[in-house]
């Protein structure tokens, strides 16, 4: 009888960790399913091309996109192996971490040309154009990579070539597992948050007091900025999962599978499920263009 209990108790866990990762995938290609067709939306029309709010926008569609596949691949790795080669995890975490920093700095940019288009509308289409702000772009990018590179020099430096090809569950602090690598990157994680919440005030702040109330576009940029305001709220929930996940492993010693299962998806998944119906379904134009490519294909279909 024990036996079979045991049996029955595997099986079952068996068929939990799979409907997991069944039901993990299914959401990340839906998601990337409508983030992929913002995308070719905006590759198919020059107007949306040459306006930079929606290179910003298609931008972070593409962010998440890397971000989304990136997380839901470890996560499927680490339910189905439990345990990879740390050279493996290395190759992903990266690409994770640099886009996962890049969410909260293309939001701060997102709101400053926010901020531009309503404060300074006369010198907006000098100040932004499509080549700078592909310039800022490609600054965020290097930011965050040179956030992530020392420590990749420590892991280089401190660790022996053996360890590079253990296995270990994938996870950042199993791979960096300096001491200062996890003060650097707690100070890197302050220092990202704190620059760009305050962008989002002083924009938010400059437009409320600079626009008239019953100007429209005011109140649409206003309402944008505290929605950018809400989607670093999320990314900020990614940093304070540690603590999270420590306070619930204590709480709920037996349920820790489900409690990761759980956080991931709000943490992860979640905020990209957000990001297309905040910024591509809200805004009218890209929404004209989005549902004549739509009646398109159905047509063709």
């Amino acid at each position: 009888m024990n036996a079979t209990s045991e049996g029955g108790n595997a099986s079952g866990s068996f068929f939990t960790d799979v409907g997991k990762n069944v039901l993990v995938v299914i959401l990340g290609l839906s998601i990337n399913s409508v983030n992929a067709t913002m995308v070719h939306t905006f590759r198919k029309h020059h107007v949306l091309r040459s306006n930079p709010r929606y290179v910003l926008f298609a931008h972070l569609v593409l962010n998440d996109m890397i971000q989304l596949t990136v997380s839901i691949s470890v996560h499927v790795f680490s339910y189905t192996f439990r345990t990879i080669h740390v050279f493996i995890c290395l190759l992903l975490m990266l690409p994770a971490i640099i886009s996962n920093m890049n969410t909260p700095l293309n939001l701060g940019v997102m709101a400053t040309e926010c901020f531009l288009s309503i404060c300074f509308p006369l010198r907006y289409n000098n100040i932004c154009t499509v080549k700078r702000t592909c310039i800022v772009i490609g600054f965020i990018w290097a930011v965050s990579s040179l956030s992530v590179l020392p420590d990749v020099f420590i892991l280089l430096a401190t660790e022996q070539q053996h360890f590079f090809l253990s296995r270990v569950f994938c996870d950042r602090d199993n791979v960096f597992r300096s001491s200062y690598s996890k003060e650097k990157r707690n100070v890197s994680h302050i220092l990202f948050f704190v620059l760009v919440w305050l962008t989002l005030f002083y924009t938010y702040f400059r437009v409320l007091l600079t626009a008239k109330a019953a100007d429209a576009d005011a109140t649409k940029a206003r309402s944008t900025i505290l929605l950018h305001a809400f989607q670093v709220l999320l990314c900020m929930s990614t940093y304070a999962l540690p603590f999270l996940l420590q306070l619930f492993r204590d709480l709920f010693p037996k349920q820790i599978v489900s409690i990761y299962f759980t956080f991931f998806v709000i943490i992860q998944i979640f905020p990209r499920f957000l990001s297309p119906i905040i910024y591509g379904l809200r805004d009218k134009t890209f929404r004209k263009y989005l549902s004549r490519y739509c009646l398109c294909v159905q047509t063709k279909a």
